[in-house]
């Protein structure tokens, strides 16, 4: 049987019913996240609960729980799952209420709903690479906020993926931004390069942590932003997020990067990733 959280309790799959004038249905009005989980542990658990956190507060939406309430109930949940390779999504909306554009008072709750999903790491994807399609950005201007509202990210997916690409990379005029459902880096000379964490990104949990990873282990980052042109001309170009990982991006547009395969730099970040990811299995064993 599949568990799913509700509002704080747990449901069957089946049985778990959300009131069709929730906000979130409505509106898009809401904000979710989407923790994988390795080895029946949630990863970077306490990067993706700050960020709900701030894009609750951007929105002017009142989270429900605590970090460690949070922590509790999702580990409930992928228990009672029998989680051991997947993720965990989490949706927090404005709650339901009559439709009407303005917020409603303060008696109307959130509604929080979280399940798991199962899956296998993206193994050929990490060792081949990826193919990616340039798209224009036409997202609105606060994609710091990880809200609903993704039309425009599923505008692009779809754009690329019609074309046999794995991601869009985004692009506000000639200043690529960065992807449908991921970050984006390039490498050059040695030097990783990627979009700075502003209102024209989201800042990924495995961007974040890439960055921190790299600046541990003596490779330089700069966190400024480049132009198509720069990505193409890259020695190394690579996309992070929480399900892909760390994907070398081999092809752009139809054009190899720099010899069509996967280069040294993003070997070494995927090698330092899977031993961050090694260390939560030990942490599981103890």
């Amino acid at each position: 049987m599949e568990w799913v959280l509700l509002n704080g309790e747990f449901f069957p799959r089946k049985e778990a019913k959300v009131d069709i004038e929730d906000r979130g249905y409505q509106f898009g009005d809401g904000i979710y996240e989407v923790i994988r989980v390795y080895h029946g542990k949630m990863f970077a658990v306490d990067q993706h609960l700050s960020r709900l956190q701030s894009s609750a507060e951007k929105i002017f939406l009142q989270n429900p729980y605590t970090n460690d309430e949070w922590k509790a109930l999702l580990e409930e949940l992928i228990d009672k799952n029998e989680l051991d390779g997947g993720s965990v999504y989490l949706q927090l909306t404005r709650g339901a209420s009559p439709r009407a554009h303005a917020f409603p008072d303060s008696s109307v709750l959130p509604v929080v709903v979280a399940y798991t999903k199962s899956f296998e790491r993206p193994d050929k994807e990490r060792k081949y690479g990826v193919k990616a399609l340039f798209v224009e950005d036409i997202r609105w201007l606060r994609c710091d906020i990880k809200s609903l509202n993704l039309l425009g990210n599923l505008l692009a997916k779809q754009k690329a993926a019609s074309e046999g690409c794995y991601e869009a990379v985004l692009h506000r005029g000639e200043t690529v931004t960065e992807g449908a459902s991921s970050n984006i880096f390039i490498v050059k000379n040695g030097v990783v390069q990627t979009h700075p964490a502003n209102n024209l990104i989201l800042n990924g949990i495995t961007r974040q942590v890439v960055i921190s990873l790299c600046q541990a282990n003596s490779i330089q980052v700069d966190e400024k932003p480049f132009t198509k042109q720069e990505l193409l001309q890259a020695d190394e170009v690579f996309l992070t997020s929480t399900t892909s990982e760390v994907l070398p991006v081999v092809e752009v547009n139809e054009k190899p990067v720099a010899d069509g395969k996967p280069g040294a730099v993003t070997l070494k970040i995927q090698e330092l990733l899977e031993k961050e990811i090694e260390a939560l299995s030990k942490i599981t064993e103890g």
